[in-house]
This record gives structure tokens, C-alpha cells and sequence, in this order.
């Protein structure tokens, strides 16, 4: 049948389309109000930061197996974290008391901080161009004279950062653990990137690449080999004969997925074309979740309540789909591969879900 996908290009457009049906559904047939968004955020900031606390305990500790959820679930922290955020403003032009939430939400902030770091290092950078950019916004949309971006703050995140970094390091070496080092993770890139980059330039055409560049040899398909996919359970539930990296063949995908940034992994397993077309949508998503954050703003200040939480929930969603866009096009491929793809379609769906509301 025509909708049975047949390459992994088509199983992404595909999931893709549906994801955005589905959310673009629930978002206008939930009653997405201001409360629920405040306690869901609260919650799920908890519940995340549990998470990456006990995924960082399993890396530590040599009798368990760690899983990596800052892939998957980094992009729904700073989600979760920036619409928290975005809601303390709110709160404070009601005339209510913030002192016990901000507290709250900023030791939800320096959990997921310290073990997001912990559980895999390039998730620092993620999340902080989503906190940034997720305070950005609100000093834009709620006029303050504490901004929550000024000098000192931004000073603050990179001195914590720096901390952090040298912490890490210090462990790294005192523990043994290379997992943990971010020097490790530099040095390997750079060792890897060079011959990455001389493979997909030399290889890379318009639909896809040369079908004997990859692993597969001769047996390549020359577009959709496997190097940008969604998780191996979504190809293997429904049976569909795509060519699959798994178990030791994992290290083969690394010369796309963990050693270039996304550019050049798009690039070379779809094409040039597909790359173009990507850009072009990631570009009108970002400006699509800006204009109607413009909106929801103008609807607050004429006294229009309607729009709190959605205003809050597409601030977490922008915020979270522009740090994983940087990181996942130009650092590293991996962020929006896999697992971390079907949460980024999911960010983008959460985004477009606003351009439709519904009347009650």
C-alpha cells in the first residue's frame, strides 16, 4: 500500500504528520488553562529532574546501566522548566506572593542542571540556549525593570557553567570515569570530525548520497540508509525492511550521528533538497511560535485571560525547539536523531498546535 512507509525518509514524514494532527487535536480539545499548565509544569519539572537524578546515579554506580534520557527528555526539561518560567510573571501581576515557587523552580533548574550534565555533556549546551532563550522571551513579553537577562545573570550561567565543566572534569580524573569528561568529548570529535566531514562532502548530492559511501557497501540505497531514523522499536513494531543500525553496529552510525552536526547528517541520508525544505520549515516554525507569541501578549494586556497558559506552554515549546534546533543542526546530529527526533516533531507540533484555537 501506498502509506506503508518504504524508506526512512517516508516513516518520518509520515510520524511527522500524524504527530502534528495529533497534538493540533488534544491542544484544542484540552481546557489548556492557566492553573492546569502551572501545576503540569511544576509536576513534570519534578518528575524530570527525578529521572535524570537516578539515570545520573546509574552512570556513577557500576552495577547499573545508564540510559541517557537528556536526549530524549532534555528538550521537555527546558520545556517544562522555561513555561515554570514564563508563569511567575503572571502570578506576580495578580498581586500573589512567588517567593515559595520561585524557589521551587529554581532548585527544579539546578537538579536538572547538575544531573543533565552529569548524564551526558553536550546536554549543557542545550540547556543553556533553552533557558536563555526562554528568558529572552519573557523580559520581552513581560516589561520588567529586574530583568530576568542583565549582565549579572548571564554572568552567573557561565561562571556555573565553567564550575560545572571543571567539576566534571575533576571527577573524571579523580573516579577514573572518561564517560564523564568533557575534555574526552572534545578530543574525540576533533580526532573523528575531519574524515566525518571529508566522507558526507565528497559523498552528498542532491537526493541523497553515493549508495557505496556507507556502511553497506554496494548494498546502499543511496538515500535513507539508516543514519537519521526514529528509534529502532518504531521500525521493528511494525516490521518494515529498513536498513537499521543496532548492537555493535551502533559505533558505524557514529561517523553521522555523534561526530557531525545535523547539516551534514540530514544532509548526506536525504539529500541537499530535503535539507533545503528542512531549514525552510524549522525557519517558519520558529517564526510562526514568535508571531503568535506577539498574539497572546496583546490579548494580556487588553485584560484577556484566555491565553495565560497557552501563552506560558508556547513559550517552554519555542524556547525548548530553538536550543535543540542549534544544537541538533550545528553541534551535534544525535540530538535530533532517534529517540530525540520524535521529541523534537513533538515540539514543532506544539508549536504549529497554536496557529488553530478553538471557541468554547
Amino acid at each position: 500500500m501506498a502509506l506503508i512507509a518504504s524508506s526512512h525518509l517516508m516513516l518520518i514524514l509520515e510520524f511527522a504528520i500524524l504527530m502534528h494532527i495529533g497534538v493540533l487535536l488534544l491542544y484544542n480539545f484540552i481546557p489548556l488553562n492557566f492553573s492546569l499548565v502551572f501545576v503540569l509544569s511544576l509536576i513534570l519539572g519534578v518528575g524530570i529532574t527525578v529521572l535524570f537524578g537516578i539515570d545520573a546515579a546509574c552512570l556513577i554506580l557500576p552495577m547499573f546501566n545508564h540510559h541517557e534520557f537528556t536526549h530524549p527528555y532534555g528538550p521537555l526539561a527546558i520545556l517544562v522548566v522555561v513555561t515554570s518560567w514564563s508563569i511567575i510573571p503572571v502570578i506576580e501581576d495578580q498581586g500573589s506572593k512567588t517567593s515559595n515557587i520561585k524557589l521551587l523552580v529554581i532548585l527544579i533548574t539546578a537538579g536538572i542542571t547538575l544531573f543533565g550534565a552529569i548524564v551526558h555533556r553536550d546536554f549543557l549546551i542545550m540547556w543553556a540556549l533553552g533557558l536563555l532563550t526562554g528568558f529572552l522571551i519573557i523580559s520581552k513579553n513581560f516589561k520588567r525593570e529586574n530583568s530576568y537577562v542583565n549582565v549579572r545573570n548571564i554572568l552567573l550561567i557561565v561562571i556555573g557553567l565553567i564550575v560545572l565543566f571543571a567539576l566534571m572534569e575533576g571527577l573524571s580524573q579523580l573516579l577514573g570515569m572518561e564517560i564523564i569528561s568533557p575534555l574526552s568529548r572534545i578530543d574525540r570529535m576533533s580526532n573523528n570530525q575531519l574524515s566525518s566531514i571529508k566522507l558526507v562532502i565528497g559523498n552528498t548530492n542532491l537526493f541523497g548520497h553515493t549508495a557505496n559511501a556507507t556502511y553497506w557497501g554496494n548494498t546502499g540505497l543511496g538515500n535513507g540508509d539508516g543514519y537519521i531514523s526514529l528509534p529502532l522499536t518504531f521500525v521493528t513494531l511494525f516490521g518494515l525492511p529498513l536498513p537499521l543500525f543496532y548492537g555493535i553496529l551502533v559505533t558505524k552510525k557514529d561517523v553521522i550521528d555523534y561526530f557531525l552536526p545535523g547539516i551534514f547528517g540530514f544532509g548526506f541520508d536525504f539529500g541537499y533538497l530535503f535539507l533545503i525544505i528542512m531549514i525552510i520549515w524549522v525557519i517558519s516554525v520558529i517564526l510562526i511560535g514568535i508571531t503568535v507569541l506577539n498574539k497572546y501578549r496583546q490579548q494580556r494586556e487588553r485584560g484577556n485571560k484566555k491565553y495565560l497558559g497557552r501563552e506560558a506552554l508556547l513559550t517552554g515549546s519555542l524556547s525548548a525547539f530553538i536550543a535543540q534546533t542549534i544544537l541538533g543542526l550545528f553541534i551535534i546530529t544525535r540530538t535530533i536523531n532517534g529517540s530525540a527526533l520524535v521529541t523534537y516533531l513533538f515540539l514543532s507540533a506544539m508549536v504549529i498546535a497554536n496557529v488553530v484555537t478553538t471557541k468554547r
